[in-house]
């Protein structure tokens, strides 16, 4: 998320909701405006250890998921987007070494949406404070009805249910929307699930119960689809409330069905290239 095919409705409703500051929603960066990306990066990098925000301690741990997924150039992309190369530029038989070239969007695989990826003058990934990156995690299952309605979306009633059996979504929590699709990604076509018009259908988060989270101050968002909004989305309005409020969000994560709904924490590996709207990032929760 998100390709050349939507960026010109992208850029219309930033632009309506006054997120833009002129521009486009999508900008090149010349080689010295990158240069100048890099040193404010380094200089808001500190030798010193960042405390986790807000009192929260890290918990010891006994068990680990992985919930990211092994991509490459088969895995699905969001539509209009470049699927991955990969080239092989030396192999230990007989260079010595194995090593290989790699070119993709940022937007591939179990990856970070920064608020930069719309928001003009949004704080990108290698900038977003690291103590963001450890945090409780909250599982709101929609498998069920996921399973009958592929353009079905994480609703503030989905927040309600969680909250009657789990109590209070903590501040500072990352709030993930298990939709049962991460098991589709074997599958490049059914996990994008185009139809006749090349509108996509999959799940996604409701733009109210964006909002809701966001009042609740949770840290980031994730989905195990190809965005934060539901495929025939055309607004984009749950990335246009969670990124404006400096939520992050991870999408295509894997295994959300393995881990509970309450209870295991989030450690996210965020990507920390220069001027980052988002990248590929390792996923894990403890329990």
């Amino acid at each position: 998320m998100c390709s050349p095919v939507v960026m010109e409705k992208v850029a219309q409703e930033i632009s309506r909701r006054n997120l833009l500051k002129g521009g486009g929603a999508i900008a090149a960066v010349s080689a010295t405006g990158l240069a100048g990306l890099h040193r404010q990066a380094r200089a808001q990098t500190t030798a010193e250890a960042t405390p986790i925000g807000n009192g929260f301690v890290f918990p010891s741990f006994s068990t680990v998921f992985d919930l990211t997924h092994t991509w490459g150039p088969d895995f699905p992309v969001f539509y209009g987007a470049t699927s991955p190369v990969f080239e092989v530029l030396a192999t230990v038989d007989p260079n010595g070494f194995y090593k290989m070239w790699l070119q993709f969007d940022e937007h591939t695989g179990t990856h970070m949406d920064a608020p930069g990826h719309f928001v003009a003058d949004g704080m990108t990934a290698d900038l977003l404070p690291i103590e963001q990156f450890f945090a409780p995690l909250v599982v709101i299952d929609i498998s069920a009805k996921a399973a009958d309605d592929p353009d079905a979306q994480g609703t503030v009633e989905d927040l309600a249910t969680w909250e009657a059996e789990y109590g209070a979504i903590p501040a500072g929590a990352f709030v993930a929307l298990n939709s049962g699709w991460g098991a589709k990604t074997a599958d490049p076509a059914a996990f994008i699930n185009l139809d006749a018009d090349n509108v996509q259908h999959f799940p996604g988060w409701h733009a109210d119960a964006a909002a809701e989270l966001v009042a609740r101050g949770i840290s980031g968002a994730g989905v195990d689809t190809a965005s934060l909004d539901h495929g025939p989305s055309a607004d984009f309005a749950a990335h246009l409330t969670f990124l404006p409020a400096g939520v992050f969000g991870i999408e295509g994560l894997a295994n959300l069905d393995s881990v509970p709904a309450h209870g295991a924490h989030v450690i996210i590996g965020g990507p920390k290239h220069v001027a980052a709207s988002g990248g590929p990032s390792r996923v894990f929760a403890v329990l």
